[in-house]
């Protein structure tokens, strides 16, 4: 945790917070922080700055903060995601939002098993508190939204459209002959699709090419979904 981010649970006034949970145990045991020291850290959807403990027990820290920087600039990028194996799930949010993405959806596809959608990670407390580790990672304060779609073809064909818009449209398939490109331009935006452990059936590609996607590829080696995530976000958007 690079930055204890306060949501607005967390605040008491505008320069005053309380921390408890998982936060005030990272400050325990990995900060062995202690009355009087500053903390970086940020406002949810907000701004950075620093804070001071004024007071830190077993039960609770109390802090002073002042922010005023900005927090960093986001990518340009709407993942579309086949829903990956659970325990995968929690580390391509993590590693995702700490890359700067700020909007997922989930989708469903022939080779998503249905029991993935049963996972208790996808409910709005587990999304959330992964993607505050990711946050807290980065240094940033913005929260991703995340959308969850279990029927594919409703959602290709009435809404990817209007999701995807002007953006430049990839799909993530290992077999194509285009290689992903390289070092977009910052601003460019961008919706990326990728599939399922298993890929997208040919059929899936397919719609996907109906709402004017391209196939690229990372080469021949077929990644998973966790690694693939972070080497098409690195390729697009290098630092």
């Amino acid at each position: 945790m690079n930055l204890l981010l306060l949501s607005p649970n967390n605040i008491i006034d505008e320069s005053t917070a309380v921390i408890k949970g998982r936060q005030l145990e990272h400050i325990h045991k990995t900060l062995r922080a202690k009355t009087g020291d500053t903390l970086s850290v940020g406002i949810e959807n907000g701004l950075i700055g620093k804070g001071t403990l004024t007071e830190l027990n077993q039960v609770q820290a109390k802090l002073t903060f002042r922010c005023t920087k900005q927090a960093p600039a986001p990518l340009p990028i709407k993942l579309v995601l086949a829903l990956p194996r659970p325990k995968m799930l929690r580390r391509i949010i993590q590693t995702a939002v700490t890359m700067g993405v700020k909007d997922f959806t989930f989708i469903n596809a022939w080779k998503v098993e249905k029991s993935y959608w049963q996972t208790p990670w996808l409910n709005e407390e587990s999304l959330r508190e992964n993607a505050l580790i990711g946050l807290e990672q980065a240094k940033d304060t913005v929260m991703p939204v995340f959308k969850t779609r279990k029927l594919f073809k409703p959602f290709v064909e009435d809404e990817l459209s209007d999701l995807a818009g002007n953006d430049l449209k990839l799909i993530a398939h290992p077999h194509t002959e285009t290689p992903c490109p390289v070092q977009l331009d910052p601003k460019q935006p961008v919706t990326l699709a990728i599939g399922p452990e298993g890929g997208f059936t040919k059929y899936e590609v397919s719609k996907f090419y109906e709402q004017q996607f391209e196939s690229v590829h990372l080469g021949d080696r077929i990644l998973r979904t966790e690694t693939a995530v972070p080497a098409l976000l690195s390729r697009l958007y290098p630092a």
